[in-house]
């Protein structure tokens, strides 16, 4: 698989999706004619490239200096502004490796999110009861994140159709 646009023949990491729900696949070489012949399409593929690569220097940094509590409030956060929902699933399992903690760190993060009320979670279900607590939980890469994805990516964007 070529990734697209970067001169490379081989993507150094995949991709896992967490949500059902409908979605559209392409082939690489049909994404790159048509990146060729969209300038609407490359525009919106180097925004995203510009918000993917801040959002894992922002990861980094959070991982290094900011608390397991914080950092999940964080993450549940971000799911919940990618998936327009305040309830969804996803494994301790899951968590633990996308915050480079044990499974047990995000279950003491949990339960500590638990009882201030601020979510519930039992056997995969995340259900965020108080949004606004929960973002003042979350360290300030939330608000980081949020602002360059919204500045990148929501603001000022022509929507892209299958005509562009």
């Amino acid at each position: 698989m070529r990734l697209a646009s970067l001169p490379i023949n081989i993507a150094p990491f995949s991709a896992l999706v967490q949500k059902a729900g409908s979605a559209i696949r392409i082939d690489s070489l049909s994404f790159l004619n048509s990146l060729e012949y969209s300038p609407t399409l490359k525009e919106h593929l180097k925004r995203y490239l510009c918000v993917s690569f801040s959002q894992l220097v922002q990861s980094a940094i959070c991982n290094r200096f900011h608390f397991v509590e914080e950092r999940l409030a964080r993450l549940l956060q971000m799911i919940r502004d990618r998936a327009h929902s305040e309830s969804f699933y996803i494994t301790q399992d899951l968590l633990a490796h996308m915050l480079g903690v044990r499974r047990v760190g995000v279950t003491k993060a949990a339960l500590a999110l638990q009882h201030k009320s601020l979510i519930g979670y039992s056997r995969g279900y995340v259900v965020i009861r108080n949004v606004a607590g929960l973002e003042h939980e979350a360290c300030a890469c939330y608000l980081a994140d949020k602002e360059i994805y919204n500045r990148m990516l929501n603001k000022g964007m022509v929507k892209l159709t299958a005509n562009h």
